[in-house]
């Protein structure tokens, strides 16, 4: 139905959706197209047909008249994505660890390398600093499923994984002390990693779990804290 070039609905879909995870755009905010054309430098076509499909997705919501806007977000969505997410996670991490070769085994520790020497944000000041962990991060997780030998569960798990990057980026961006300060992050990412490759399922889901919750925690309490700050 479109008559644009796939490329320019593309580009406008990429920095759109970017800018929603990363929380440039961040949850209930207006989005007007012509706002979005200025800010994006894109074509008031692409831009609407990228809204459609990232309606589509969950990440925007269409209303009636009033155009759209980035979906808004609750502690009782996080809870149940968190609850899904981990029932993908568990069965993408069993699959991959019976599954895994050296190649897989190789590119998670390579993964972990670089996760590691990537600076931990500090404050809202480190905003390129969160981009090139968020990048690193997502490597890692990803690379601990990648062997998991089914596409669709590769896709739920990128779904869900993309919601989850939206909840936190609430934290990275609106929380002025890091979590860093009160977490060792890259120790819980050393002990699932450690958990995999010696092909310990149950730990290595238990692990996970306790990583995701820790960080579902923190950004319900935040969540709460604005709320009643509001």
């Amino acid at each position: 139905m479109s008559t644009l070039p796939e490329s320019q609905t593309d580009n406008a879909y990429k920095q759109l959706r970017l800018g929603i995870l990363r929380g440039d755009l961040q949850p209930g905010d207006r989005l007007r197209a012509a706002d979005l054309q200025e800010r994006f430098g894109l074509g008031l076509t692409p831009i609407r047909e990228a809204l459609t499909r990232l309606s589509g997705e969950g990440l925007v919501e269409a209303e009636t008249h009033r155009g759209s806007r980035v979906s808004g977000v609750s502690v009782e969505e996080l809870d149940d994505l968190l609850e899904v997410r981990m029932d993908v996670e568990a069965s993408c991490l069993r699959r991959s660890i019976k599954r895994g070769d050296a190649a897989w085994e190789a590119e998670i520790i390579a993964a972990m390398h670089l996760l590691s020497k990537a600076p931990l944000p500090t404050g809202l000041h480190d905003r390129d600093v969160v981009v090139e962990w968020e990048t690193c991060h997502r490597r890692f997780h990803f690379a601990l499923v990648a062997a998991c030998g089914s596409q669709w569960l590769l896709r739920f798990w990128n779904i869900l994984t993309d919601q989850s990057e939206r909840y936190r980026s609430i934290r990275l961006f609106r929380h002025a002390k890091s979590e860093a300060a009160v977490r060792d992050i890259n120790g819980e990412h050393r002990a699932i990693m450690e958990a995999v490759l010696a092909r310990d399922p149950d730990r290595a889901i238990a692990l996970m779990r306790d990583h995701l919750e820790a960080t579902s925690t923190a950004v319900k309490n935040l969540m709460m804290t604005m709320e009643s700050d509001a």
